[in-house]
């Protein structure tokens, strides 16, 4: 299979890195298109848009109707549908990738023909002094090791060996076929609810892991700070994930995993025992292949809350 790369870059408000976005791009050699999503954008990034689009034909922007905002997974899964690589990748509009980008994923997906996508190290540039804190966190957001692909979902929810990030991917365009597209509902968390998909269904092995291929901005207007979000969002992720996997036939013990980690989640809200009852029965019933399995038993905040308090006795 010829390899060849669109990249997929959403935009909203971007002027101040869109350029360098872009540049970093044309220097890949692999790419044979840029598809730009302009989010809706209402400062200059349009204008050097349509600057660059006369420099280079690879260059193709793209925008929803009524030139509206929707969101980035809106932005990314148009970028998906207008794609005509085989192979998707896909670049923050604040960030950039670094030189040969892709000479090492072209060497691994020759080489495991199986393989459906490959993620590496990404890195972080700040545009705001760091703080001592942030240079401790922020180093490199990677995987500690290659996970084989049977433990991957496994890791990633569990954080054990580190994390991915989006910059860093690249995937067979067939992947969504199996995965579907970006959770559209999510306006945060949306890419981990997608490589969890990718990680549960396809084959994704680990590429350069020791050093970044790719940087993300870091700026005071980062949707990565706010915590706010990430609060509502994360637990409708996890939502959203157990009921695709009811309908993809995923074994239950994935689906258990996910529902230890709502219980969690839910426990640290300090929710009355009505709300969690009724919380946890409306997870049940809208997911009727779930309802008469273990699972709907072993979650009832009342039956859960008995076998930790024996537990907790006897132990």
């Amino acid at each position: 299979m010829q390899f060849s790369i669109s990249v997929i870059i959403p935009v909203y408000n971007g002027q101040r890195f869109i350029k360098k976005a872009i540049f970093s791009v044309l220097q890949q050699p692999q790419v044979t298109e840029i598809i730009v999503v302009n989010d809706g954008s209402i400062d200059g990034t349009q204008v050097i848009l349509d600057e660059l689009q006369l420099q280079n034909s690879k260059i193709k922007v793209y925008h929803h109707k009524d030139k509206l905002n929707k969101g980035r997974s809106a932005s990314r899964n148009l970028g998906i549908q207008k794609a005509t690589g085989n192979y998707i990748a896909f670049l923050d509009a604040d960030d950039y990738y670094l030189e040969n980008r892709f000479v090492n994923d072209i060497k691994v997906f020759q080489e495991n023909k199986d393989c459906d996508g490959i993620y590496n190290a990404v890195g972080f540039d700040f545009y705001r002094p760091i703080t001592v804190v942030e240079q401790s966190q922020f180093k490199l957001n990677t995987m500690t090791k290659g996970i084989e692909s049977d433990f991957l979902f496994d890791a990633l929810i569990s954080g054990k060996y580190g994390f991915f990030q989006i910059d860093g991917l690249t995937v067979k365009k067939t992947v969504f076929d199996v995965s579907g597209l970006f959770n559209e509902d999510l306006m945060v968390s949306e890419d981990s609810d997608l490589f969890w998909k990718m990680a549960l269904k396809t084959k994704l092995v680990g590429g350069i892991l020791e050093k970044p291929v790719a940087k993300r901005g870091v700026h005071d207007a980062n949707v990565f700070d706010r915590e706010d979000l990430y609060r509502i969002y994360v637990i409708k992720m996890y939502e959203s994930l157990i009921f695709w996997s009811s309908k993809k036939g995923i074994p239950l013990t994935k689906i258990d995993t996910l529902l230890k980690w709502i219980w969690l989640l839910k426990f640290k809200q300090k929710n009355s025992l009505l709300n969690d009852s009724l919380y946890w029965a409306s997870i049940f019933f809208s997911n009727p292949k779930l309802l008469f399995t273990y699972l709907s038993v072993k979650y009832f905040p009342i039956i859960r809350l008995r076998k930790e308090l024996f537990t907790f006795l006897y132990r």
